[in-house]
């Protein structure tokens, strides 16, 4: 996408006059080296979350804008953000979630994130900390609305948060939304997974393949009003969705178990190449 097409989208509006793309937003370059730079780092440093920014940065996607207008100025779009300015409130407010019926989508999300020791407001004051400049247009929107849906993936697909579910998320995120750097963690991580792991039968590869399937396979998430998802039964949001049982990932931890292998574990004897952060 060249800088008079980033232009155009600097033209379009939503109905309150919200630019789509502020004209001071950087045009992003592809970078494909500085991307596997970053990414060689960040296997060394996994702390460094700035490392994730460079790689995306890094790969823009070609159809990122048109995905932002799509959603963005479309009427749904004006009502999830009239409906829904602020995820973090909605999602970390456990005591109004709670009051949902047993079984629903919010009680799973709590029960994930309190075990997890999680909160939205915590991810979001983590990618405050990069520093990154920040713009009052509809680009923000949908990144910040991106990154606020992330641990709803973890519930929906049923990857964890060990090392292998991470990367499983990362590429049923590239099947939502394709990104390059989304393919590069997550087949970078997983080849890095089988390679501590070597001679284990476990089907590492199988299951980032199907969590690209799945992602790819169902609507988008932050499409959804995700306060009225969240009161839903857990099983027919999954349903709706079409996001079948992780198979291939289950499959994995079942082998890893029996072979002795701790599957939330498995890089511990490498501290610097554990867990790839997501994006």
């Amino acid at each position: 996408m060249t800088g008079s097409d980033h232009e155009a989208y600097s033209q379009m509006f939503a109905a309150d006059g919200t630019v789509l793309r502020h004209p001071d937003r950087p045009t992003p370059r592809y970078r494909p080296l500085r991307a596997v730079r970053s990414f060689q780092a960040l296997i060394k440093d996994k702390e460094d979350t700035s490392l994730v920014f460079k790689i995306f940065e890094s790969l823009p996607s070609s159809d990122f804008l048109d995905r932002v207008s799509r959603l963005a100025l479309s009427e749904r779009g004006e009502m999830l953000r009239a409906t829904e300015p602020s995820l973090p409130e909605i999602l970390d407010d456990h005591a109004a979630l709670r009051r949902t019926p047993k079984g629903s989508l919010a009680h799973a999300y709590c029960d994930f994130m309190e075990a997890e020791g999680l909160s939205a407001a915590g991810l979001v004051a983590e990618a405050e900390r990069l520093g990154r400049p920040k713009y009052p247009d509809l680009v923000q929107w949908f990144i910040e609305r991106s990154r606020d849906t992330h641990d709803l993936f973890h519930i929906l697909t049923g990857y964890s948060r060990d090392a292998l579910g991470e990367q499983c998320v990362l590429l049923f995120t590239h099947g939502q939304a394709p990104s390059q750097g989304h393919l590069l963690i997550g087949y970078a991580g997983a080849a890095n997974i089988k390679k501590m792991v070597k001679g284990s039968a476990a089907p590492v590869f199988g299951a980032v393949r199907q969590a690209q399937r799945t992602g790819k396979g169902a609507p988008q998430l932050m499409a959804y009003p995700i306060r009225e998802l969240l009161a839903r039964p857990l099983a027919d949001v999954r349903a709706e969705m079409r996001i079948p049982e992780p198979t291939q990932y289950r499959e994995c931890h079942r082998i890893w178990k029996a072979e002795g292998l701790d599957p939330y574990d498995l890089l511990s004897s490498k501290p610097a190449e554990t867990e790839l952060l997501a994006a």
